[in-house]
């Protein structure tokens, strides 16, 4: 590939677009194109799109949107790796947005999401010691949280939870929902209702369905 052609202000590197239903958050249950990006700066411990990490193709906005079009759905999910680390991405976003789709941004929440356009609906992560990343955690980016938007945390064990439950009452003052999500190979989605009933916790369980539906597989 050519410099000149990665220089282009229309072009992303993506890992995947595919068509599925929306596990996750706000949108959950619809039917979803999700656009993948390439590329993270983390590495978290439960990261379950390493292979978006590195690789991936150049694409036109003009060949995204074709592609998008073509799935003929209303719901669109700017997803990674971590999307915002590629610095077009939020042009992408607004393009989605103008077009008329309803558009999400699943983001790491270790970047600076000020710049996404307010149409869009950020789900930002916090994360947890036990990701590997909790040092990484924007805090900046809670306090520009709409009821857009929503906060997800995924939690690998109790200590996790203890952590995130914690931050809830001391630094998670938001507008919008916040959602607990057990690890899918590390805790079971009933100890984590369970612990979330006992402490009556202002926050919604997140069951991925995608996961539920197909497993770990790519492209779902």
């Amino acid at each position: 590939m050519a410099a000149g052609e990665r220089d282009d202000p229309d072009r992303l590197k993506l890992t995947e677009i595919f068509l599925s239903i929306q596990g996750e958050a706000l949108a959950s249950g619809w039917p979803t194109v999700f656009i993948r990006l390439t590329g993270c700066p983390l590495r978290c411990a439960y990261c379950d799109t390493a292979y978006a990490f590195s690789g991936g193709t150049w694409w036109t906005f003009a060949d995204i949107f074709a592609e998008v079009a073509q799935a003929n759905v209303q719901h669109v999910c700017v997803t990674g790796g971590e999307p915002l680390a590629q610095a077009r991405c939020v042009h992408l976003l607004r393009e989605l947005c103008d077009a008329g789709y309803d558009v999400s941004l699943e983001t790491s929440g270790a970047l600076d999401i000020s710049d996404v356009d307010p149409r869009v609906s950020r789900i930002v992560d916090l994360k947890t010691p036990g990701s590997g990343e909790v040092a990484r955690n924007r805090w900046e980016n809670i306090p520009l949280l709409t009821a857009r938007d929503a906060v997800k945390v995924v939690i690998t064990d109790r200590a996790d939870y203890e952590w995130a439950r914690a931050q809830l009452s001391a630094r998670i003052k938001v507008p919008c929902p916040v959602f607990f999500s057990p690890s899918f190979d590390e805790l079971p989605a009933a100890e984590l209702a369970e612990w979330i009933l006992a402490d009556h916790l202002p926050v919604r369980l997140q069951v991925q369905l995608h996961k539920v539906l197909w497993g770990n597989e790519p492209g779902r």
